[in-house]
């Protein structure tokens, strides 16, 4: 019986430390690449920085150079690089 009990509880620690945080980091994660749009400032899984110049579904084109755009999928975006002003503005809210 104790060692159920046990068992219980660090399953309920690997949820609770394991499973809730990736959850989490995966949502915001999915959010992000659904809020993408034309002019924003991203940087991709292999490390290329560049603005998107144009949406199309599933499929971003990505400007890396005048003249030079990138067709890349919408899951090849890593991040977005949020400008200093706006996080300024975000950190002043708090």
């Amino acid at each position: 019986m104790q060692l159920l009990i046990i068992y219980g509880v660090l399953l309920a620690a690997l949820v609770f430390f394991y499973v809730l945080p990736q959850r989490r980091k995966a949502a915001e994660s999915a959010a992000m690449l659904a809020a993408l749009e034309e002019g924003d400032e991203v940087f991709m899984t292999s490390g290329i920085y560049g603005f998107i110049s144009a949406v199309d579904g599933d499929t971003l084109w990505v400007e890396v150079a005048p003249n030079v755009d990138l067709k890349v999928a919408r899951s090849a975006i890593q991040g977005k690089i949020v400008p200093e002003s706006e996080q300024v503005a975000a950190e002043d809210d708090d």
